[in-house]
């Protein structure tokens, strides 16, 4: 296909860009090697395959072609699909094997109509009964793609016998089908149950994987039977590695179905995951401790086995051993950090290591398990690569620091440092809201921090990109600010903001600042002489909010107690009240 691919190209189209005339643009932008491609143009070069005797190559490419187009979500009208259909039905003359290849993949994503079926259907068939491994495992897909349930009846025969074949490639193939055919035609795979059982029993390590799946996609609906099935599979020759894994994942869904054990009684099936760990296949005992850590109310007994096989893991040579296992144990710490800090030592290790999800997930870890004493030795470690990760994994570390500060409230001031530190780089919207709520549930829970919070949050609000963000603090500083030893240092931040920002939030800092002086009397005069600057803003809302609070902290419309009033009912109550009054006859008043 690659070799197909880099020779579809349109010829005018090229490779690479032009040429970048400035020197600050390093970059070399690859073009797609179907760029250019036109629907109309394929059409027409797909006439080629009605010629006497059609060129392989050229047909591959135009097939090619095809595939993209459907791939990329052009529609095809019912007569163009014909035209296409019918072609590529003659090449099933030509006898190249990578030509074939390609036409069955074309007849699979045209998708005839059923009257157009019938045509291709003894050449499938024909091809379904060859010596040739590659085209039976071929026309067998083709046919379960393309079939509906009558003529699936007639072809069942060779289905099941193609279920049970010595080839593996047209086994798997079989399976698959067979799994497709779930959704349209169940009641007519589940007559091949022993066939697939057969299967399962297959030496094939991909047979046997399709064959339980299979077999576990026929029980879906039937508690009991899927565990009976569990039951049977555990106990029997499951050989292959990617059907074990499979047989674990049933397992645990068993599991978790069931209620543990009274009285420290081992679970059902629990020592079948344990011995899973034993076993000689990597992805297997990964499988198995994943596993057992998701496990409901999981006991610190059944997760010591697990912990001790993932904290070998910690040391392996392979990224991706590394990686899984520190991304399991950090979902453990979230519930059960004791259990887990054991693996300290070897998580230390991975602070350092080249890669940085593996490190970031590292740091988190021990966030979530480490002592008191560790906190500025993980910060310290964790300001080296922040700048180096996604925002994804910089929410997480965020979240973790989060949780270590309200689990060491002594270490405040270290950790609240570092979240107004890294509040002032560079991130996206989710990164930054993230550390301003975690600043926000820090000032709640922690009383000492809370001016210390406010004070960082007036800080990122003085170069804020994101207007939502800058709107909550404004509003948290109206709620929280007044409360503070000296208020009056948060009027600059504030003001600031009606100078400089967007209508939005110089909407809010009105509302702030009204609030300021409603709350604290000393403050009112200056209050009233920065709002009055307001009524000259050129947005209405603005306008409008200033001209309010004016009122109120002069005494009118309900006085400077007017400016903080909590509307005393349900938002949303009201909201459908008014929906409701809106929808019927507006004739009468509205009465909520």
């Amino acid at each position: 296909m690659s070799t197909l691919a880099s020779t579809a190209q349109d010829s005018t189209a090229p490779l690479r860009g032009p040429e970048k005339k400035d020197e600050e643009e390093e970059e070399d932008f690859e073009f797609s090697p179907f760029f250019g491609i036109d629907k109309g143009a394929v059409l027409q070069e797909a006439r080629c395959f009605n010629a006497p005797q059609p060129d392989a190559r050229t047909c591959q490419q135009v097939i090619t072609k095809l595939l993209y187009l459907l791939n990329q979500g052009e529609s095809f009208t019912k007569k163009e699909a014909s035209e296409v259909f019918f072609g590529a039905t003659k090449l099933f003359q030509n006898k190249d094997v990578n030509l074939r290849r390609m036409v069955y993949l074309c007849i699979k994503d045209i998708c005839p109509s059923s009257d157009e079926v019938i045509i291709v259907t003894s050449s499938l068939m024909k091809d379904l009964n060859s010596n040739s491994d590659l085209y039976r495992s071929n026309s067998v897909r083709v046919l379960c793609k393309i079939i509906d349930s009558g003529l699936l009846m007639q072809i069942e025969r060779y289905l099941k016998q193609a279920i049970v074949d010595k080839s593996p490639v047209v086994a798997s193939a079989a399976l698959v089908s067979a799994l497709h055919l779930m959704t349209s035609s169940s009641e007519i795979v589940k007559r091949w149950v022993s066939e697939i059982q057969e299967a399962a029993q297959s030496k094939n390590n991909m047979v046997q994987f399709h064959a339980v799946a299979l077999l576990h996609a026929l029980r879906a609906n039937d508690r009991l039977a899927i565990s009976k099935l569990v039951s049977s599979l555990t106990k029997g020759s499951v050989r292959s590695p990617l059907a074990q894994c499979l047989l674990v994942r049933y397992v645990s869904q068993v599991i978790a179905d069931s209620s543990p054990g009274f009285n420290g009684e081992p679970r059902a099936f629990y020592d079948f995951l344990e011995s899973c760990l034993r076993h000689k296949t990597e992805m297997v005992i990964f499988e198995a401790a994943r596993a057992i850590c998701a496990l409901k109310q999981v006991t610190a007994r059944e997760l010591a086995p697990a912990i001790n096989v993932l904290q070998l893991f910690l040391s392996s040579s392979k990224p991706v051993l590394r990686f899984a296992a520190v991304r399991t144990l950090n979902k453990v710490a979230m519930s059960n950090p004791l259990a887990v800090t054991n693996c300290n030592i070897d998580m230390e290790a991975l602070i350092t290591d080249p890669n940085r999800s593996i490190a970031t997930l590292a740091i988190t870890t021990l966030l979530k398990t480490g002592s008191e004493s560790s906190v500025e030795a993980l910060l310290k470690q964790i300001s080296g690569f922040m700048a180096d990760i996604a925002d994804d994994f910089k929410i997480v570390v965020v979240e973790a620091i989060k949780g270590l500060c309200l689990k060491y409230p002594a270490k405040h001031r270290a950790l609240m440092s570092f979240l107004s530190h890294v509040l002032r780089d560079e991130g996206g919207f989710e990164y930054k809201r993230a550390i301003v709520e975690s600043i926000l549930v820090l000032c709640q829970e922690i009383p000492d921090a809370k001016e210390a919070g406010l004070g960082h949050l007036c800080e990122f609000i003085e170069d804020c990109e994101f207007s939502y963000l800058s709107a909550q603090v404004l509003h948290v500083l109206c709620k929280e600010g007044p409360k503070t030893k000296a208020p009056q240092k948060y009027i600059r931040y504030i003001y600031n903001r009606i100078i400089l920002e967007n209508a939005t939030v110089r909407a809010a800092a009105v509302s702030s600042l009204a609030a300021f002086g409603a709350a604290v009397e000393s403050l009112r005069p200056r209050v009233v002489t920065l709002l009055q600057r307001a009524l000259a803003d050129n947005d209405d809302e603005v306008r409008d909010r200033a001209t309010l609070y004016l009122r109120q902290l002069g005494g009118a419309a309900g006085g400077p107690a007017a400016v903080n009033s909590v509307l005393d009912v349900s938002l949303a109550g009201m909201e459908a009240a008014l929906s409701g009054y809106l929808a019927g006859p507006t004739d009468r008043p509205f009465d909520p």
